[in-house]
């Protein structure tokens, strides 16, 4: 595999930064992310994930709403983190797994829940689908 000069530097700069012994290994760690991003567009593929939100718990009805949106997709919710930011504001963290159209569609439920102020989808794989 061949690259231009400055893009190599460049990449070899960060490897440094991140810890790589090699470049091999962050190449690998490179085409598992793509590989996984590829996974998430097909609605029926399996994934795994984290939806992340910050919101206003003082929201009148919003904690109700979001618990009954986990409530309707209990299946797929493995575990919930809520964590008080300030005195206004809470974290909330969920863990997911199902099929990426149906993970997309409860990220997009709580995400766009009237009171949210920022949320987010992270998806990996469940694992088996990609080698070492």
């Amino acid at each position: 595999m061949s690259l231009p000069r400055q893009l190599l530097a460049d990449f070899d700069a960060m490897l440094r930064q991140k810890g790589y012994d090699n470049r091999s290994l962050a190449i690998a760690d490179i085409v598992r992310a793509w590989l996984v991003e590829q996974r998430r567009a097909n609605p029926l593929q399996e994934i795994a994930g984290a939806i992340t939100l910050v919101y206003d718990h003082h929201k009148r009805h919003l904690q109700d709403h979001l618990t009954d949106i986990q409530h309707d997709h209990h299946h797929m919710i493995l575990a919930t983190m809520h964590v008080h930011l300030d005195h206004h504001n809470c974290l909330e963290i969920i863990a997911v797994r199902g099929q990426a159209g149906d993970v997309q569609a409860i990220a997009d439920a709580l995400i766009g829940a009237k009171g949210v102020k920022h949320g987010k989808l992270t998806v990996t794989s469940t694992g088996p689908d990609l080698a070492d």
